[in-house]
């Protein structure tokens, strides 16, 4: 089954199902196929942001359990979200838990558009912008417990926040970790 979907934030769910995926629930029944907009309280959204020479993911980095589903959202720029997974986009290694499905966002431009995964292996992952990789727009999800190839050491792009810190905190904003 496909997990990832690309969406427009606020227009029609293109797929049967993917309103469900996008955690998106309201308590007043709407019967026009229209959902919220993916960062409603209901969802793990993190924004991809330009903002003058700084390219990141925020939060930079996030603890979800196992089947959850981590909306990427374009805030600013065009970015991508994608796996340190060798072979997938520019990744020359493999910082993702051994049996993961990895996942490639493509470049996407939009303020508002999205990218969905649903993350079912527990472990830590690492993931990057294929255009700002060397500006080290890096983050890092902990899914469950920490455990992987990424633990240990940092991506070979930038540094992110230890995975006992993410567990520890929830969510590390990249403002708290840069600053």
């Amino acid at each position: 089954m496909e997990r990832r979907q690309v969406l427009k934030a606020g227009g029609i769910a293109a797929t049967a199902g993917l309103t469900g995926l996008a955690g998106c629930s309201s308590s007043n029944p709407d019967a026009s196929g229209e959902t919220d907009s993916p960062t409603n309280g209901g969802t793990n959204t993190v924004l991809m942001v330009t903002e003058g020479s700084d390219y990141y993911f925020d939060p930079i980095g996030l603890l979800v359990e196992s089947g959850e589903t981590i909306t990427f959202e374009i805030d600013s720029g065009s970015h991508s979200a994608t796996a340190y997974k060798k072979g997938t986009g520019q990744a020359s290694v493999t910082r993702i838990p051994d049996g993961a499905e990895t996942f490639d966002s493509g470049i996407i431009s939009e303020q508002g558009a999205t990218f969905e995964h649903t993350f079912e292996t527990e472990g830590t992952y690492d993931y990057f912008c294929t255009p700002h990789k060397g500006l080290g727009m890096i983050g890092r999800i902990v899914v469950g417990e920490p455990g992987g190839p990424a633990e240990g050491s940092m991506p070979p792009d930038g540094e992110v926040p230890e995975s006992q810190t993410i567990v520890d905190q929830g969510a590390v904003s990249y403002s708290d970790f840069s600053g």
